[in-house]
């Protein structure tokens, strides 16, 4: 059981999504509120998948994969429902900056892999500090009514601006990691591109 278990928290977090999801659009005033439960749910579930996986040393290629997919999904579903509630040209840029950001390090993610240097866009400090920002923004945003006398959207907003810019940090901190691998990549390509064009002279 224990061996399985940062998969299942896993597997439940994509299974929170549309729970999520329908939570968000329910016509009733607590709507948001049980949204907003759910995804600090499937939040932890990020945090102890984890947590059990280093402290039980259960780490599998399937966990490994399906964990980013998670978070990404859950993320880019809570940033589209909350900027189709919100439709302003500042969260519309925060929201394509994230969204854009996880694109991008995933692919950069995925080359780095066939070279087998994926140790040189390992996670970084900022990433996490960027998901704490993130996460408590879209929970600020999601929850909405003001809380204890805290304008808790307008909260939302400037942590989630704030996000938006540790995220292209981030983005830079691992561009920075992988270019000399790219430098050396785009040279070699070069290289092979111009034996191929040197005319045979052995005939």
């Amino acid at each position: 059981m224990t061996k399985h278990l940062p998969n299942t928290l896993t597997i439940l977090r994509i299974a929170l999504i549309p729970v999520m999801m329908v939570f968000f659009y329910l016509p009733v005033p607590w709507g948001r509120h049980a949204a907003t439960v759910v995804f600090v749910i499937a939040s932890l579930t990020d945090f102890l998948d984890g947590y059990f996986a280093r402290k039980h040393k259960t780490f599998s290629r399937f966990g490994a994969f399906l964990d980013p997919v998670a978070d990404k999904l859950t993320v880019s579903t809570a940033l589209i429902m909350l900027l189709q509630s919100h439709p302003t040209i500042l969260m519309m840029i925060a929201t394509q900056v994230i969204i854009g950001r996880e694109i991008t390090v995933s692919a950069l993610r995925e080359w780095m892999a066939e070279l087998g240097e994926r140790a040189a866009v390992n996670v970084a400090t900022v990433g996490k500090i960027k998901t704490g920002f993130q996460m408590t923004a879209i929970a600020f945003l999601m929850y909405k009514t003001p809380l204890l006398g805290l304008p808790v959207f307008r909260l939302g907003l400037v942590l989630l601006y704030v996000a938006a810019g540790l995220t292209l940090w981030s983005m830079f901190v691992y561009l920075k990691a992988a270019w000399p691998m790219m430098r050396a990549s785009h040279a070699d390509d070069a290289d092979k591109a111009s034996i191929e064009k040197k005319p045979d002279n052995l005939g």
